[in-house]
């Protein structure tokens, strides 16, 4: 039965694409009107996740302005009795990256009696991590509550080394050492999950705070902040540059349309939840997105997960060189796509939950196939195969009015879609500001980042729906062919 999952949304995505080069040659009108209709789909799709990316942006704008501890505050004395306990999963990352990322935490705009501070090394990062970890501690630990060193153990029987697996050790040892002897009950305990590279905003755990006591049933909910990867902007390739800015697009989107918001790389939940559902699971790569899974069949769908609408900045993938950075960025979206492995968490467990609904159960099995094979195939579907009925329809089908005009009617469209990526382009210098300064903030500068723009047919290409694809057909063979955790490579831009 898992095997049969883990088969068949590789297997959906390649009947789509060869059965569209087979159909191409024997039955090209039927692939044309396709085409046709397909293409007029997405169009109509980027308008309406435009507004939900411009709602968004305009949201996170106003958001950044607020003063959100001075709000919790006006809320009463309820704000006092909640912790924040902040982890940073660390394996060979260089004294400049942490430091940076612990140094935004402790100038953020809050009471910091109330954050514990776990930074999270691994027995294989050796002596290096360690004194990395030591010199962080004796520079930051005073400013905070608690500032706690763990290292997770290696060759742990069963255990997938990578972020999940740092993280459930992290949380486990601060429990121990932390949590309990203070007596600081789980219910009031919000864990954020960091990246190594992710550096919250001056507000963000005033605004955290704010909607874990505002919102609807707090305890079952996780909390979901915008990535921006934008911290080493000016020392990444166009390509990274693009990924990176679509991926922030993406998400603005999403918190745009909350029923669909799955937990994604830094985020927030209740200690109790992480505690009750046995932690992230340690034998996975996508461990950021599964926790929210995981929390949604345990509470038979009495989970969501709240956009904050507010920004952590996170790093684009860099490399030694272009050519590494390229390589770099390809294995990043490869192992991104790699959450095709809650597909047959999602369909072998919901589908056994008696307690959760129908409805639900349909909802998320759609969204989930839907996504997977809209990443995988979408791109060679716009961008490529509009071609394929000219060129392998024949005779018959070239002497057709629909031959003729399918390239036009195609052109026309994908034009039309230009105004999303003419959107995307003008927000992605507004995000830049901040990093380019006044002085490159000049008509040049931001000539040249509308321009890149053009490329973002070969970037959704060969850096998105290609990755996506081999994540998918890695699924379907199995074995040696699964990927295991792979660490992005932070690098620090210098002002």
């Amino acid at each position: 039965m898992i095997r049969a999952l883990e088969i068949m949304p590789g297997a959906l995505s390649w009947i789509t694409l060869i059965g569209l080069l087979v159909l191409s040659w024997k039955l090209p009108f039927v692939v044309a009107v396709f085409i046709v209709l397909y293409d007029l789909f997405w169009l109509l799709k980027t308008l309406y996740l435009f507004l939900h990316l411009r709602a968004s942006f305009v949201t996170m704008r106003k958001n950044e302005k607020v003063n959100w501890f001075q709000k919790i505050e006006e809320l009463g004395e309820e704000w006092k009795g909640v912790y924040h306990l902040v982890v940073l999963p660390m394996y060979k990352e260089s004294y400049e990256v942490v430091r940076e990322t612990v140094k935004n935490i402790v100038e953020t705009n809050y009471d910091k009696e109330k954050i514990f501070l776990v930074l999270g090394l691994e027995e294989r990062g050796g002596e290096e991590d360690q004194k990395t970890a030591k010199r962080i501690q004796e520079e930051f630990g005073g400013n905070i509550r608690r500032f706690l060193i763990t290292t997770h153990p290696k060759d742990i029987l069963g255990e997938l080394p990578g972020k999940g697996s740092n993280e459930t050790w992290a949380v486990r040892q601060a429990i121990e050492n932390v949590i309990d002897p203070m007596g600081v009950p789980y219910a009031r305990v919000l864990v954020s999950v960091f990246d190594i590279d992710t550096r919250p905003q001056k507000e963000y755990f005033g605004i955290l705070t704010y909607h874990f006591l505002t919102v609807q049933d707090p305890e079952h909910a996780s909390y979901q902040p915008i990535p921006l990867f934008t911290n080493n902007i000016r020392k990444v390739p166009v390509f990274a540059r693009l990924i990176g800015f679509s991926s922030s697009f993406w998400q603005f989107m999403q918190q745009g349309r909350p029923e669909q918001l799955v937990t994604f790389s830094s985020h927030s939940m209740p200690l109790k939840a992480l505690v009750e559902v046995g932690f992230w699971n340690t034998d996975i790569v996508s461990e950021d997105s599964r926790i929210f899974f995981q929390c949604y069949n345990h509470y038979n769908g009495r989970w969501k997960t709240i956009p904050l609408l507010y920004p952590v900045r996170m790093d684009s993938v860099g490399g030694k060189n272009t050519i590494d950075s390229l390589r770099n960025l390809y294995k990043q979206q490869r192992r991104w796509a790699w959450g095709i492995e809650n597909v047959p968490f999602v369909f072998s467990n919901f589908w056994k939950n008696k307690n959760l609904s129908t409805r639900k159960k349909i909802f998320w099995s759609y969204t989930l196939i839907d996504g997977f094979l809209s990443w995988a195939t979408s791109s060679f579907i716009i961008f490529f195969f509009g071609f394929l009925p000219n060129v392998l329809g024949g005779t018959d089908f070239h002497a057709t009015v629909l031959s003729y005009n399918l390239p036009q009617i195609t052109g026309l469209i994908i034009n039309l879609s230009t105004f999303g990526i003419i959107t995307s382009a003008f927000l992605s210098v507004m995000l830049l500001k901040p990093q380019l300064g006044e002085e490159r903030y000049k008509k040049y500068y931001i000539l040249v980042y509308f321009a890149q723009w053009i490329l973002i047919p070969v970037t959704f290409i060969f850096f998105s729906s290609l990755p996506a694809l081999e994540s998918q057909t890695r699924m379907m063979l199995s074995g040696k062919f699964r990927l295991g955790f792979w660490r992005t490579p932070k690098t620090l831009e210098k002002s």
